[in-house]
């Protein structure tokens, strides 16, 4: 199947930061190739913190995440639920399905559907209701979009490539990201609010070199410096050929 014709795509997440952490290399090569990327999250990161109140983190982490977007001309939305509590349920799908319905990416990026935290979880099965229902005519009351169809799904690396069992999760693309790692870098760097918030609740001062441990140990799998790795949703009504890959180059992993 050739390249969509629409070149828009929507990283779905759940919190600001994650889009930059899991799939930030793979948004800067479609920028750069010319695509329109839009950056949405559940929420606005209210309980990453140990010092601020909501309202004042919200305020803090929503800019930060627009500073992000802004490193590579993409536009950030959030559908404002609450850390912890993102759900699925009608009034969140109908919010994502009208964001979808505005947007009208032909390509959807989201978290896997098991992840080491629920909201990621919440997340992705928002991003795969909404993707496969919004270009029905009756879904949303916004406009149609005459180019409006089921998207191309992709599922980011869960944190650590392990699901919540602890199992390794086997990728069905890899993007490299080499030419793209310091950039992705200091989009992840306008977080710094979470750097403060992983040291002190995680007990953890190294957010920027974790996403270099998982780019780098993605990419040894295909002999990349650095690469990022995602699972296509190819179920019915989806589109089966490897968007990415075809966009960037397939890459074969080796076990030896």
């Amino acid at each position: 199947m050739p390249v969509p014709e629409r070149r828009t795509v929507l990283a779905f997440m759940a919190h600001p930061d994650d889009a930059e952490f899991l799939c930030g290399g793979a948004l800067i090569r479609l920028a750069d190739s010319g695509w329109e990327v839009h950056i949405a999250t559940c929420t606005p990161g209210d309980c990453g913190t140990t010092s601020e109140d909501t309202w004042a983190i919200s305020a803090r982490r929503t800019a930060e995440a627009r500073q992000a977007a802004a490193m590579i001309a993409a536009t950030y939305h959030c559908l404002d639920q609450r850390d912890g509590l993102v759900v699925y349920d009608k009034a969140a799908i109908r919010k994502a399905t009208d964001l979808m319905r505005r947007v009208t990416p032909s390509l959807v990026i989201t978290h896997a559907p098991k992840d080491y935290m629920v909201d990621h979880e919440m997340a992705s099965l928002l991003a795969r209701a909404a993707s496969f229902l919004y270009a029905a005519p009756n879904a949303s009351a916004f406009p149609l979009h005459p180019q409006a169809r089921v998207p191309y799904l992709y599922y980011c690396d869960p944190v650590d490539g392990i699901d919540p069992l602890g199992q390794p999760v086997t990728p069905t693309t890899y993007v490299d990201i080499a030419a793209q790692l310091e950039k992705k870098a200091a989009m992840l760097a306008c977080h710094a609010s979470q750097r403060e918030w992983l040291r002190a609740h995680h007990g953890t001062d190294e957010y920027i070199d974790a996403m270099r441990r998982l780019a780098a140990m993605r990419g040894a799998q295909v002999k990349l410096a650095a690469a990022e790795a995602f699972v296509q949703h190819r179920g019915h009504a989806y589109p089966k050929d490897d968007l990415l890959a075809e966009l960037f180059g397939s890459k074969t992993r080796h076990d030896d």
